[in-house]
């Protein structure tokens, strides 16, 4: 699989901006959503 312009994170790197559409319809925005307190992303790919 090709991963082009990849960038890994390290400690204290800023989460990159992205945006979540969810089931209801609402989008969730992060760092945004975490501003102020600290945030786990769990991704799961669901099918190896």
């Amino acid at each position: 699989m090709a991963q082009a312009q990849t960038t890994k994170l390290d400690s204290g790197s800023r989460f990159p901006d992205i945006e979540f559409r969810l089931l209801d319809g609402s989008r969730l925005k992060l760092p945004a959503a975490w501003a102020g307190s600290w945030g786990t992303l769990l991704i799961y790919r669901g099918h190896w």
